[in-house]
């Protein structure tokens, strides 16, 4: 994965090289997120919605007056039996790896991230 941080606002990203995703795509090291227990890959967030509330994962979601929740295009999933958060980008076609990587972690047992 190569890119660039970028900081704005006091937000630290990264933007990651549109022509290394080409690169990427044209080798096959296109990663996608694999739901190990049914070995269905995740393909729109309704998917991954429906997996993360089966393991106890909950949506926060935006409020009218920008409180928080969720807003500032995240998606926020929080568990009550700890105190991890997964904050995703509202647009499929920007979750990339990273989100899939933290996502695994946080669900060790029912997550896998493979070459598409």
């Amino acid at each position: 994965m190569s890119g660039v941080w970028l900081f704005r606002n006091g937000v630290v990203r990264l933007v990651e090289n549109p022509t290394s995703g080409n690169a990427a795509a044209a080798s096959g090291k296109r990663k996608a997120l694999l739901h190990t227990p049914s070995g269905e890959v995740v393909t729109s967030y309704a998917s991954l919605d429906r997996k993360l509330a089966a393991l106890g994962w909950e949506r926060y979601y935006a409020d009218d007056n920008g409180g928080g929740g969720g807003g500032g295009g995240l998606l926020q999933y929080h568990k009550r039996t700890s105190v991890d958060l997964i904050s995703l980008p509202k647009d499929f076609a920007h979750f990339g790896s990273v989100h899939m990587y933290d996502i695994v972690i946080k669900n060790r047992d029912a997550f896998r991230v493979i070459d598409a």
